[in-house]
């Protein structure tokens, strides 16, 4: 028995499985958790809204948890992509992105929405084509020659979609039909340059909206949709192909069990819960 347990031990070393000190069972080596996540709000914003999720991560894992600042979509996408975070919050494209440079990574949970002006309860959410209501502005063709606010080029509802939706405007040149296309950087500041006249129309998420009124930022009759898209399944969390499976395993259960323990999160995020996604919820989203 002990000579088989000896040459036990010494196959795990000769195979290099060695559990490190401290380790998350069973035999992961992670030292810490990143996340990433889409600047759809300022970072500062984010940061602050993100610490009660971090810090239950934190101390349920017993790891350290730290948020990873991001300059744009495309930077959390490539640090995925790189192993450079091992959690991401993407839009439905950036995922798709991500996943046909490298399937290895993994959607596992997204948002369950709450009811808002401009999006329904449950698990979906739309692009909107905003105007502000005294604009006078009724129909997609009155923009011609009008200035419109992009959010970022990764964005699914505050660009991608929109583009290819509207290909046919201009001859197939949405730069031709509108006066300028301008990117803001975030939906938030897409409302903004709206609500503050410097653009006449705005593609964001229906969710974008939904925050500034019920924050008071806005009131429901002060803007006007002119276009909606189809549903779609909203913003995956993602692992890295790098984090070991049993942290996955640990986080999944911590993330769709977390009841009200994450309420100050889920709150802020205008949110009822998590629930399981999978590659299969987004796959054919953007497909023509």
């Amino acid at each position: 028995m002990l000579k088989q347990l000896t040459l036990f031990v010494l196959l795990f070393f000769y195979l290099g499985i060695v559990p490190a000190a401290g380790a998350t069972p069973p035999y992961c080596s992670q030292e810490h958790i990143r996340i990433g996540v889409i600047p759809k709000k300022p970072m500062e914003t984010l940061t602050r809204e993100y610490q009660p999720l971090i810090q239950y991560l934190s101390e349920h894992l017993n790891l350290p948890v730290e948020m990873v600042h991001a300059e744009s979509y495309e930077s959390v996408i490539q640090a995925l992509i790189s192993g450079g975070i091992d959690i991401a919050w993407l839009g439905p494209a950036g995922y798709l992105m991500a996943y046909a440079q490298q399937p290895g990574i993994e959607a596992f949970a997204s948002l369950t929405i709450e009811k808002g002006r401009f999006t329904p309860a449950g698990n979906y959410y739309y692009s909107i084509l905003l105007v502000r209501s005294d604009s006078n502005i009724e129909t997609v063709s009155q923009l011609r020659g009008k200035d419109v606010a992009f959010s970022e080029p990764s964005s699914t509802s505050g660009a991608i979609l929109p583009r290819r939706v509207f290909s046919s405007l201009g001859n197939g040149n949405l730069e031709r039909f509108f006066g300028s296309l301008i990117y803001t950087g975030s939906h938030d500041r897409s409302i903004d340059a709206l609500l503050d006249k410097r653009v006449d129309a705005a593609f964001v998420a229906s969710v974008r909206a939904d925050d500034y009124v019920k924050k008071g930022k806005i009131l429901e009759e002060q803007l006007t949709v002119l276009w909606k898209s189809a549903p779609l399944h909203y913003d995956p969390y993602v692992f890295s192909a790098s984090i070991c499976d049993s942290l996955k395993t640990q986080i999944k259960h911590l993330l769709l069990n977390s009841g009200q323990k994450l309420s100050r999160f889920l709150e802020s995020q205008q949110a009822l819960g998590f629930a399981p996604v999978s590659h299969s919820n987004y796959e054919h989203m953007l497909k023509k």
